[in-house]
């Protein structure tokens, strides 16, 4: 379904001559395309859960290039590093907000019965496994900290 889209919205910014859109578009397709090679799912496909994750990788890629571009006061490649970030989140699930994932995190917690700080990787795996590609990791790791101390 992504694969599809992306290659609809290609052709639409290829006929509307969107150079810098088509630029990016090309380059997620190329990230997956090569994803499919490597894994031998070329004729398959690779599953819908496989991509979203891949392309909230190149996404998180992005924005930490964006930053380490800011710090070097190079804003224009930081600018682009942004401009491709937002284009990625196109492609994936909406991101819970903070308060969802508190909400979820208090949740698994008391269905755990007290966990305590030797169990917070079990945690992060449960809500993980409920939020699915929702939930960013790094945000859901904080959150966890927070609640079992």
């Amino acid at each position: 379904m992504i694969k599809q889209q992306l290659d609809q919205d290609i052709k639409t910014a290829m006929l509307s001559g969107d150079k810098r859109l088509v630029g990016v578009l090309r380059t997620i397709k190329s990230v997956i395309l090569d994803k499919e090679v490597n894994s031998g799912a070329r004729e398959t496909g690779l599953d819908e859960a496989v991509v979203i994750d891949l392309l909230q990788k190149e996404q998180k890629k992005r924005l930490e290039a964006a930053k380490l571009y800011e710090s070097a006061n190079d804003s224009e490649r930081a600018d682009q590093e942004k401009y491709e970030a937002e284009m990625l989140v196109k492609y994936l699930p909406k991101q819970l907000t903070e308060e969802e994932l508190v909400a979820v995190v208090k949740e698994v917690i008391s269905e755990m019965d007290g966990p305590t700080m030797q169990q917070m990787g079990q945690v992060i795996g449960v809500v993980k496994s409920k939020v699915g590609p929702a939930g960013d990791g790094a945000v859901i790791a904080k959150l966890v900290k927070e609640n079992l101390v």
